[in-house]
């Protein structure tokens, strides 16, 4: 099969995790840029680039690149396009714009002048026109413009791949499912031992963390892909792709979730299920007040309330206990806590061993690792350096430092690439699923014979 380039798009912080997936999934190419990273492959890998991927919030497939000064010179290169290749002239499309020029101010004008290109270009050679349809088109095309520089590419993804699927419910300011993968993904846990999230909300870190762990591909549950109407699609081949479960593993140790809501409980309890995990994942109401030493050994990951959605009656305080907890009830384990502000992080009153800059929709984080030891810090410092090089990367400089570093120092197997963001990721970040139920207990079985699934217009 041909190759070709592909962009795979992300939350800012998450590049190199998304790109060492793309790495272990095959891809070739691989340059990362500032939210997303490219790389080539052919039918096949963009197949399994959308339904593999943990941390891509959409895969695109660009078509054209070309430059353009003003609005009529992108109409003349849109129209130029074979679209016959690409659309039919009963399918709707929409146009989803970015724009970084000074020569194009507005995106929804470069929508429109992307639209009106493919629309007579049909109605020129045919009479007739596709249609427009912005919830859910046969055919969801990306503009990206940065100055005088034009991407046109097809959207293989559709509905952003954040949306698994399995999310039944959720409480108030859910955290998005890729940046949970990538935080889990970010500290190295893959399943060699217990997971606990002691404020785990509707349960996306505790199911996502299953998922990992057992190596389940997290487009299982999703009812279809934007690729699945193409002109192009190959059912047998995404067939094949959805059917094998040759890379799944045998998960050996437990995922607990604590919250001190019975809502939370409650909610948490129908996703797990429906994500078919709930012999890997463990509920149960409690406060972390109640939290005690682990009987194995153990990663916490957790994100406690900012202060901006969610608001607590005493924030400080709130932190102020995570860290008492932690130093006296889970002495010779690590701890990641994804939090917004700094005061928050001084409460906790543990000097953190790694810092990362992650965003939580427009929220500015840092997700930060505790190394939790008994005795006095000078002596746990000696026998870190004492130990061997593990290659790790150690980051203690903060972002709300003054002239803190902001990003992660580039991996060298990896080029870099200019930036390819998108605004309207976080547009869509924490809007409510409407998928139809699943059964309790085990994930649903893999499609053996394809179906297509259609979604409600009114999504």
């Amino acid at each position: 099969m041909k190759s070709f380039e592909m962009i795979a798009k992300t939350f800012q912080g998450l590049e190199e995790v998304l790109a060492q997936e793309l790495t272990t999934l095959g891809a070739s190419d691989i340059q990362i840029g500032r939210r997303m990273v490219a790389f080539t492959g052919d039918k096949e890998m963009m197949y399994k680039a959308n339904f593999c991927l943990r941390t891509a919030i959409r895969i695109l497939k660009p078509i054209k690149k070309f430059s353009a000064k003003n609005a009529d010179e992108v109409y003349d290169e849109i129209k130029s396009i074979h679209w016959e290749d690409f659309l039919k002239i009963d399918q709707t499309i929409a146009i989803d714009a970015v724009v970084f020029s000074e020569e194009f101010r507005h995106s929804k004008f470069v929508s429109y002048k992307v639209k009106d290109a493919i629309v007579d270009y049909f109605r020129e050679k045919t009479g007739k026109r596709p249609s427009v349809r912005i919830n859910n088109p046969d055919v969801l095309l990306n503009i990206h413009i940065a100055q005088t520089e034009c991407t046109l590419s097809l959207d293989s993804s559709g509905e952003s791949l954040h949306r698994r699927g399995y999310r039944q419910e959720a409480v108030e300011a859910p955290l998005n499912e890729v940046l949970a993968a990538g935080m889990i993904l970010l500290t190295g846990w893959h399943g060699e031992c217990d997971l606990i999230d002691p404020m785990c909300g509707s349960g996306t870190i505790p199911i996502e963390a299953a998922l990992i762990a057992k190596n389940i591909a997290p487009g299982v549950f999703r009812k279809e892909f934007a690729f699945e109407k193409w002109n192009d699609f190959d059912r047998d081949l995404f067939d094949t792709v959805y059917n094998d479960d040759s890379q799944e593993r045998e998960f050996k140790h437990h995922i607990y979730g604590y919250d001190n809501s019975p809502k939370a409980h409650d909610i948490a309890t129908h996703n797990v299920k429906a994500a078919g995990v709930s012999k890997d994942v463990i509920l149960k109401i409690q406060p972390f007040q109640a939290f005690q030493q682990p009987a194995e050994k153990s990663f916490i990951i957790m994100n406690p309330p900012y202060g901006e959605r969610i608001s607590t009656n005493d924030l400080l305080g709130l932190y102020q206990m995570i860290g008492e907890r932690l130093k006296h009830a889970f002495a010779g384990n690590t701890a990641w806590i994804l939090s917004y502000r700094e005061e928050c992080f001084d409460q906790i009153g543990l000097k953190p061993t790694e810092k990362i800059p992650l965003f939580n929709g427009a929220l500015d984080c840092e997700f930060r690792k505790y190394e939790i030891f008994e005795g006095k810090y000078k002596e746990f410092k000696q026998n870190k350096e004492d130990a061997p090089d593990d290659n790790r990367e150690v980051k203690t400089e903060s972002r709300f430092s003054r002239g803190g570093n902001r990003s992660r120092a580039p991996r060298k197997e990896f080029s870099r690439k200019e930036s390819f963001s998108d605004r309207g990721e976080r547009r869509d970040q924490h809007r409510k699923s409407d998928h139809e139920e699943k059964k309790p207990g085990d994930r649903e079985p893999r499609r053996r014979h394809f179906q297509s699934f259609h979604k409600p217009d009114n999504d």
